[in-house]
């Protein structure tokens, strides 16, 4: 057996990072195909080397452009690949334009599927994203939900049971495993003069929030407010698109906002679990949060995760009257919620069952090729 694992973007990287290195446990034969959807794979490559898994085999650097081109881009680039490379299932992550386009190739080519983050809604069709999502997991012949309610999502869509496993999300794999290599290195806090449970954290990166000035303005008026409440520093890593947009529209930046660069993956870890509260608009962000105990104010109008706010770990708010709201909860929250992503083995578990799932199917084919007459 053989695995094509098709990424192309930072938050695929890591929560492929546990398959990957499972992979290597287990000795199975597997490559990585880099799509080069955010960064060029050059510029990846200090990331893959800090995460400590094996670089990428293939890489397209198909680079940033519209959807439809990205998209189109890559499909072009996946396919060649996998006609002169033919693995015999093709894993994908998530819901990015590489998903679909890796996951489109192999259905074409008639190649197994796994899609790993499987059955996650936001019921919303105005995000690319929940496009994306959808069209994988229904061509899809492996879904790995990371929890029983994405599976429900996926079994009142009409996909059959026998095609969806329970794992658990790689996310807490990487969590448990990356933040113990981030402790080789840098202390961020320290760095940053901070103080355990003595700051909050902000990310925002969303289209639908930083290219919109109205909403744009409103994000930034709730956390001035928390400012001026609490008196805790928020820091704010500020993605590039962000402070674009923030020099565009001329706004001026409240008192008690720290902008700071963009931080590496494994530093980012420690300052989230440092964090008071973190309110962001990011869908991963609000899975770490969770994973570490630390509540979070979600800056949208809705979430693909609503595991999060059921067992009362995220809360959703777009407007600053709603932001100051949400977070004068979420400061009194004991964090005594149970983690709803399972126990970090979801690697091991996806591998076992699409190891299982192979056996079975090559077995069956074995057989049925000796009852074909002659």
């Amino acid at each position: 057996m053989k695995i094509a694992i098709i990424l192309g973007t930072r938050p695929e990287i890591i929560k492929m990072s546990p398959i990957i290195r499972e992979c290597d446990k287990q000795g199975i034969d597997y490559y990585i195909l880099h799509t080069g959807q955010h960064y060029s794979y050059e510029m990846d490559k200090i990331f893959f080397e800090q995460l400590k898994i094996s670089l990428a085999k293939y890489n397209l650097d198909a680079g940033s452009g519209k959807h439809g081109e990205q998209t189109a881009k890559m499909l072009i680039g996946i396919e060649e690949i996998l006609m002169t490379d033919r693995p015999d299932i093709v894993l994908v992550q998530g819901d990015t334009n590489t998903v679909i386009a890796g996951a489109l190739a192999a259905s074409k080519l008639q190649i197994k599927i796994g899609h790993v983050e499987a059955g996650l809604r936001s019921f919303d069709r105005t995000m690319p994203e929940e496009t994306n999502r959808v069209v994988a997991d229904h061509i899809s012949d492996y879904l790995f939900t990371p929890t029983e309610f994405s599976k429900s999502n996926l079994l009142n869509e009409g996909i059959p049971q026998e095609k969806i496993f329970v794992t658990g999300n790689t996310v807490v794999d990487a969590i448990y495993q990356n933040l113990e290599i981030s402790k080789c290195g840098t202390d961020i806090l320290k760095k940053l003069g901070l103080e355990e449970k003595k700051y909050f954290v902000a990310t925002v990166h969303r289209a639908e929030n930083v290219d919109n000035e109205g909403r744009l303005g409103e994000i930034l008026s709730g956390l001035s407010q928390i400012y001026k409440e609490f008196g805790l520093s928020i820091v704010f890593p500020i993605h590039p698109r962000t402070i674009k947009m923030i020099e565009e529209f001329c706004i001026k930046l409240p008192d008690g906002i720290r902008l700071i660069n963009p931080l590496g993956y494994l530093e980012f870890l420690q300052l989230e679990s440092g964090a008071r509260i973190i309110l962001t608009d990011s869908g991963g962000v609000q899975e770490e949060s969770c994973i570490f105990k630390v509540p979070c104010v979600t800056l949208r109008e809705n979430t693909e995760r609503p595991e999060t706010i059921d067992i009362g770990a995220n809360l959703i708010a777009i407007n600053a009257e709603k932001i100051i709201e949400c977070t004068r909860k979420m400061i009194e929250s004991d964090c005594g919620w149970e983690n709803p992503y399972g126990n970090g083995n979801a690697a091991e578990l996806i591998l076992r069952n699409i190891v299982m799932a192979f056996s079975i199917e090559s077995s069956s084919t074995q057989n049925s090729a000796k009852f074909i007459p002659q």
